[in-house]
């Protein structure tokens, strides 16, 4: 059912307040074309810790995140896992055009996607200049994104590290909203361990570093997994950036 009027006309009903289609890869395509990708998604809601891909399994599906945090992990040959990186809405989960999958997709908190197969979206790129253009888009900003994590676990300091960590929960956070909020609440999407994991640093300097900023009143925690930013610029000033 699609409801006609002058900003939506045509559009699946659906997808008319989906995040995922105006800042994701669906926001490149007509409605006509978008109805037609429509036939093939289905809305699912998926408990954290839930495995989405699998490393070294084919890829069979896509999904656009609409809600949540998904983690990328890679297993190393001694059997350890290594988080390489976060997603958030409305970011496509899977590598198109790849047949298997080079990392591990699990929940880092529950979280809702829009699941499409493979076929329907190759079939969209293939007929649509403007979503292959957004692909191309959204690959280079991840590379973007990829070069300033190594910068911040190569040359940051601990400090710097858990400020710039949880300066993109808040970057994250503000996507989709007319204005950023003042104070955000933000939901820490890993636990101190996967954080110092990711990071590169201990739990105790994780920790350490969290309390130092709830002390010079930047950060004040809220619940053991959200923390409520007290000084945007100040947490933009710790982070090095």
């Amino acid at each position: 059912m699609s409801r006609q009027d002058i900003h939506n006309s045509g559009v699946p009903e659906v997808c008319q307040a989906c995040q995922a289609r105006h800042g994701g890869i669906c926001g490149a395509l007509s409605p006509e074309e978008l109805t037609e990708l429509n036939r093939h998604t289905k809305r699912v809601k998926v408990a954290a810790g839930s495995e989405l891909l699998a490393e070294q399994q084919p890829i069979a599906s896509y999904a656009n995140i609409l809600s949540g945090v998904v983690k990328l992990s890679k297993l190393l040959e001694d059997g350890r896992q290594q988080i390489v990186g976060l997603q958030f809405a409305p970011d496509l989960l899977g590598r198109p055009f790849r047949e298997l999958s080079n990392v591990t997709a699990e929940a880092a908190v529950d979280a809702e996607l829009c699941t499409f197969t493979r076929a329907a979206l190759e079939q969209a790129v293939s007929g649509s200049h403007a979503m292959a253009s957004r692909l191309h888009q959204q690959s280079l900003r991840e590379l973007d994104d990829a070069r300033e994590w190594m910068l911040t676990l190569g040359r940051k300091t601990a400090s710097e590290k858990v400020a710039s960590f949880l300066a993109l929960i808040v970057s994250a956070n503000d996507v989709g909203k007319e204005a950023p909020e003042a104070e955000p609440n933000v939901e820490l999407p890993l636990s101190r361990g996967e954080t110092a994991d990711f990071l590169g640093l201990t739990i105790e300097t994780v920790s350490r570093q969290m309390s130092a900023l709830r002390k010079n009143e930047i950060i004040e925690f809220t619940n053991a997994y959200t923390v409520k930013v007290k000084d945007r610029a100040g947490l933009g000033a710790a982070a090095g950036t």
